[in-house]
């Protein structure tokens, strides 16, 4: 089912009043702010990525604070157990039987913070969750709310007590993203809402949950021509050509990630149809923490943004073959 250019006005607009309600707090990086609501709207997760201070875990409870639906924060440590997030069976004295107890995955916004200083066995508690919405334990599986999101921050500086996410981690996140440092304009804005009062805590919720899973199901009809399917599954297998600077390319999992990411940035913009520009510019976010380089691109100094950004410009985009 494909959707009208005048239906996706409605969307436009919701999509716009998420994003103004996070840069009350957020400010400067409309951008990021732009690129996790995209996500949020993809039914995807998001893994925010950056120094300490610049925001991460301030831009995930903005996202959170801005939809009116269950959301549960944990702090990842060492010492957390899987266990502790999926939740377990406890006995019930009084009835003389085990009764679930549920963890914090139980949500439909799960904030991870510092997701790589627990354990790998830890961190494999949300390997299942991340891709079924279901939860295994003891034998019992169990869905949770929809729409479920995993929004995880991590500092790639301090590598003590760290352990870095596999692979197959990496790939369930649909989309990567930095804050980076604000402007000179955004620091003074940033410490004049703080002086007023603008904080996460005095955010209003602009949506319900149910609106989040019918605008994203409504986004699944945002038309991508035949041609840009093709684009989309070029530029993702163009990653796993590059042996000179690629050890593993991109799934196929990170094809179906950028149609999805594509499809909301075109509803938001307006428009019924997926371009060449949708896909261009969601290619960095969503693929580039899918690679895994060579030791010979490390050794050039070559970030993953910058492989995908050399793929984008020798793939011909749908745009480049009709005007040749």
């Amino acid at each position: 089912m494909t959707v009208s250019t005048e239906r996706a006005a409605p969307f436009s607009i919701a999509f716009e009043d998420v994003v103004t309600n996070i840069e009350r707090v957020i400010r400067g990086k409309r951008s990021a702010v732009e690129l996790a609501v995209i996500c949020l709207f993809a039914e995807g997760h998001l893994l925010v990525e950056d120094v300490p201070g610049l925001g991460k875990t301030t831009l995930a409870r903005s996202l959170a604070a801005s939809v009116n639906a269950g959301c549960h924060r944990i702090q990842f440590t060492p010492d957390l157990l899987p266990a502790d997030i999926t939740g377990t069976n406890v006995f019930n004295q009084r009835a003389g039987e085990f009764a679930f107890r549920p963890g914090p995955v139980f949500a439909n916004l799960v904030i991870g913070d510092e997701i790589n200083r627990a354990s790998p066995k830890t961190q494999s508690a949300l390997l299942e969750v991340m891709e079924e919405r279901l939860v295994t334990v003891d034998g019992t599986r169990r869905p949770v709310p929809l729409p479920f999101m995993v929004i995880a921050t991590q500092n790639p500086v301090d590598m003590d007590g760290t352990y870095a996410l596999p692979e197959a981690q990496l790939d369930r996140f649909l989309m990567r993203l930095r804050v980076g440092y604000p402007t000179l304009e955004a620091e003074l804005q940033i410490l004049e809402g703080r002086q007023v009062g603008r904080r996460v805590e005095d955010l209003r919720p602009v949506m319900r949950a149910e609106d989040v899973a019918a605008h994203a199901e409504w986004t699944l009809g945002i038309h991508v021509a035949p041609e840009m399917r093709r684009y989309i599954v070029r530029v993702v297998a163009a990653t796993r050509s590059r042996r000179d600077a690629v050890r593993l390319g991109a799934s196929p999992r990170g094809s179906v990630a950028l149609l999805r990411a594509a499809q909301v940035r075109a509803a938001a913009a307006g428009r019924a149809y997926v371009t060449p520009d949708d896909v261009s510019a969601l290619a960095g976010p969503v693929l580039a923490h899918r690679l895994v380089l060579s030791p010979e691109a490390e050794l050039r100094r070559l970030t993953a943004e910058d492989v995908i950004a050399e793929v984008l410009d020798t793939v011909p985009s749908p745009r480049r073959l009709v005007s040749a």
